[in-house]
């Protein structure tokens, strides 16, 4: 009989049982997979039993919890008559409920702890995405960060950005013969959709400081790997902000990990929930750099695993990337659903002995048609298994357990205080103010200047009728004006001023 225990490194991970035993290589885990199926049909239960092994095996996880009951990863589960019956048919013996290395995070620092950007690091292609900008306002957009990077500005957070925005329409003129045309009517578009976004609560999420990718691939002192929990559930309200936040985050892991090729487990594994989204009317030019991400990702030692309903929701140049698959059950009820199961099936390497279009129907809650890579990194053959209960809590994670998770992180102080340092935002405020204060000198001393020529003319009137010079206070005071613009203090004025106008 099979005896269940804690694999790392080279042994294989038990994932479940039909006709025969299936398992998943830690070696072959950064070729990334997928995990499909209709709602209530088990998915979470394999994500969190795949998260369960890397973290036993050292290798730490990144997931996000859209519905609440993925934290509970902290928790050790509890026997039922259930999971009694599971493992009594999947022959388990001597299984150890316990709970897992976890800590929490969330944008909107509530659930966990603040994981924030700047607008810098986002960068415009993305951030066009959660503005839901077109081609023309996100060639806008792309110019403003030039004209940022160009004058050396850091835009960290929504408020430099709209002041940058505003900087760049206000001086279209200057920037058009270099960059191309910059209408009042799209820099007032990109606007408002930044007033969304900041109303959506965009400013909890651009803000420092911002997350350190190092922090998401600790491992605890026992050697397990930290299983990073991304509270989900408010952040789903803006669809288009969380998928593109999650491909960032798969971004920056691509450019700041070094090149580790094959290794004998995967550095981090990334689970992507509800990954339809990050595939729902993209552009062709965002599809190209996530296929690209997707498929060189992995010689970073990195595994991407999605889950999402159905896996022909993600582009065939992804779907080729994913070798290892688990597919729950799908409803085929209309002749378009029963046309994408057959399209589903497809996908897989086939078993003669199973019937894939039927069986995927059929499947029971907890079921699933698996198929992983083996060792020469080539698919097995489709089977159809019942997957092995997690060792964690199945359900929602206690209050009190969380709060502990994030009080006692070492990461509870180092992102709890935003720090607002000088950036865009300020320097644009200071270069304006500057201007406004060189503007009224100026005018000041034009009407100095008009006042001294008026004193000026009634002087010599009254010279003229009296014979004499008069001297008075106001003729002082243009004597003192014209020695302060034939001084230094004068020059540089007027060499502010026009310096300015001439930045313009």
């Amino acid at each position: 009989m099979y005896r269940k225990r804690v694999y790392i490194m080279n042994e294989k991970f038990f994932i479940g049982k039909g006709s025969q035993s299936v398992f998943l290589l830690p070696s072959m885990a950064n070729r990334h997979g997928v995990i499909a199926g209709a709602t209530g049909t088990g998915k979470t239960i394999s994500l969190k039993v795949l998260a369960e092994y890397f973290s036993d095996a050292g290798v730490p996880v990144f997931l996000s919890d859209v519905k609440g009951d993925l934290a509970s990863l902290a928790q050790a589960g509890e026997p039922n008559e259930k999971i009694s019956e599971r493992l009594e048919f999947l022959g388990v013996e001597g299984f150890d409920f316990k709970a897992f290395p976890v800590r929490c995070w969330d944008v909107y620092g509530e659930l966990g702890h603040p994981l924030r950007t700047s607008i810098s690091e986002m960068g415009p292609i993305l951030l066009s995405r959660i503005l839901n900008l077109n081609d023309v306002q996100s060639g806008v957009l792309n110019i403003v960060f030039r004209v940022a990077d160009d004058m050396g500005m850091l835009l960290i957070d929504l408020k430099d950005l709209r002041s940058m925005v505003q900087y760049v329409g206000e001086n279209a003129k200057e920037y058009q013969m270099e960059y191309g045309s910059i209408a009042s009517a799209t820099i007032g578009a990109i606007q408002r959709s930044l007033l969304l976004l900041e109303d959506a609560g965009g400013h909890h999420f651009f803000a420092e400081p911002a997350i350190d990718i190092e922090d998401l691939l600790q491992v605890d002192v026992y050697n397990k790997g930290f299983i990073n929990v991304l509270a989900s559930q408010k952040l789903m309200h803006s669809p288009s902000l969380y998928s593109t936040f999650l491909l960032y985050l798969l971004s920056e892991l691509y450019e700041s990990l070094p090149e580790v090729g094959d290794l004998d487990k995967p550095k981090l594994v990334f689970f992507f929930d509800e990954a339809h989204l990050l595939f729902d009317q993209a552009p062709k030019v965002l599809l190209d750099k996530i296929e690209l991400v997707v498929r060189l990702i992995r010689s970073k030692g990195v595994g991407v695993y999605f889950i999402t309903q159905n896996p022909i929701d993600i582009p065939d140049k992804v779907l080729a990337q994913l070798g290892n698959r688990i597919q729950h059950a799908l409803r085929a009820y209309t002749p378009k659903e029963k046309k994408s199961v057959t399209a589903m099936a497809e996908t897989f390497r086939l078993n003669p002995e199973i019937d894939i279009v039927q069986e995927i129907t059929e499947l029971k809650t907890g079921e699933a048609l698996v198929s992983f890579l083996n060792e020469q990194g080539k698919p097995n053959v489709v089977e159809k298994v019942m997957i092995v209960p997690p060792k964690s809590k199945i359900g929602v994670v206690d209050s009190l357990v969380r709060e502990s998770l994030i009080k006692n992180s070492p990461y509870y102080y180092k992102y709890h205080q935003i720090v607002d340092k000088e950036s865009a935002y300020e320097i644009l405020k200071e270069k304006v103010l500057q201007q406004k204060q060189e503007q009224d000198k100026l005018q000041q001393l034009k009407a100095e200047e008009e006042l001294l020529k008026q004193q000026q003319k009634l002087d010599r009137a009254k010279e003229k009728a009296t014979g004499k010079k008069p001297t008075n206070d106001l003729q002082r005071m243009a004597k003192s004006f014209l020695t302060t613009m034939s001084s230094s203090v004068g020059r540089e004025l007027a060499r502010g001023v026009f310096g300015s106008l001439r930045r313009k």
